[in-house]
């Protein structure tokens, strides 16, 4: 009784404190609502990645799942893990990419695992007006490119491009099918074994054997077998998809058959190679089969006592770079942005493990561009960037 008669007289003391001093109340009110405010926030901000990602696809009816041009594993398993994270809220998703999908790796990851992934030419073919963009973080490679502002960004390179909703940038991760199968284990989903169906796994969520399978080899593309460039979240990552992986599928990925013209052309990097020091620069000639020339690269590393390399090759009046390092000294795509930074046209860059680039040696409306660094300078150029000269 004593509590109810205090609890009666503070609040007649309150009415008449709020009576007596109505511009004090109102801004202890409004000093409590912007209190409430700020906690919810931060109860908000606080939550894992993958729920405000989940939440965020959850209010639209459809997204455009973009990919950088020429997709490798891992953009193709980021791409196919937040498709089937949509899915999982009812959202429908639609992968899309520019460019080809032409190394047998690459290849073999879409057919082995049955895609489907729709390749666009112009952003009226983009299929949803809110687009989410995996394994890179600024639209490219399409006409029309530069006027999408992506909902969301999923990414682990360098730079500066934003969602307009959402913005997952990790660049420490190894792989964006890291982050990616995060997000699934923050909403508490659980990878579906080969052998079993969605509906014998007691989970809201889930994730199919085929995504987990996916993600797994998008992860071990992107680190080399996470032996370069991991985190533990990486190794994480890992060990939360592994029920769900289904090992001959894995297997197929992993060992597709070679092509003739990427042996040839491997022969033909380690046959021209010049080496300075520990580092070593090849120009293969022209090639039928872009992806021969990274591939190349990834051969010439296992050279006893080669630290650093690059690779260029010319298709279709373009040069084409590609470059891999274990070398502290050198970041690999700062270097190659620095070799052909004052080269019209050309672009590159990358992390500090592997890099590439494409220097046009035709304009594309028909004219000539002139070439401002022969092929035998380009090559002591490289030289010089691996140095540290340029």
């Amino acid at each position: 009784m004593p509590s109810r008669v205090a609890a009666t007289e503070a609040l007649s003391d309150a009415e008449v404190f709020v009576r007596d001093n109505p511009e004090i109340a109102t801004v202890l009110a409004v000093g409590l609502v912007a209190l409430f405010g700020v906690s919810y926030a931060l109860r908000w901000f606080r939550r894992p990645m993958g729920v405000q990602f989940k939440r965020a696809l959850s209010d639209l009816d459809e997204i455009a799942v973009l990919m950088h041009p020429n997709p490798d594993p891992d953009a193709m398993a980021a791409a196919i893990g937040v498709a089937c994270l949509a899915d999982q809220v009812d959202t429908q998703a639609r992968i899309q990419f520019t460019g080809q999908i032409r190394h047998q790796e690459n290849r073999a990851f879409r057919t082995v695992l049955d895609l489907d992934l729709e390749q666009i030419d112009h952003v009226s073919e983009i299929a949803a007006e809110n687009v989410v963009l995996v394994d890179h973080n600024t639209p490219r490679g399409f006409a029309g490119a530069e006027s999408v502002l992506p909902f969301a960004v999923v990414d682990h390179h360098p730079g500066d491009g934003a969602g307009e909703e959402f913005t997952d940038v990790r660049t420490n991760y190894g792989a964006c099918a890291s982050i990616v199968a995060e997000y699934f284990r923050d909403i508490g989903a659980k990878p579906v074994p080969p052998d079993q169906h969605a509906s014998e796994i007691n989970a809201r969520y889930t994730m199919p054997s085929t995504v987990a399978t996916g993600l797994l080899y998008g992860i071990l593309a992107d680190t080399k077998r996470l032996t370069s460039g991991c985190v533990a979240a990486d190794f994480t990552a890992s060990g939360y998809l592994y029920p769900g992986v289904d090992e001959d599928l894995l297997d197929r990925i992993a060992n597709p058959q070679v092509g003739a013209e990427v042996l040839e052309v491997k022969a033909r990097a380690i046959a021209g190679r010049k080496v300075q020091g520990s580092f070593a620069v090849s120009d293969v000639g022209p090639v039928s089969n872009v992806d021969s020339i990274p591939q190349a690269a990834d051969e010439l590393m296992h050279l006893e006592g080669v630290t650093a390399v690059v690779v260029c090759g010319e298709r279709d009046g373009t040069v084409y770079l590609s470059g891999r390092s274990r070398d502290d000294r050198v970041h690999m795509g700062r270097a190659l942005e620095a070799a052909v930074a004052d080269i019209p046209s050309a672009s590159a860059g990358g992390h500090a493990r592997m890099g590439g680039g494409q220097i046009p040696q035709v304009d594309p409306t028909g004219g000539d561009v002139p070439t401002p660094v022969p092929r035998n300078g380009l090559v002591d150029r490289l030289f010089q960037t691996l140095t540290g000269d340029v």
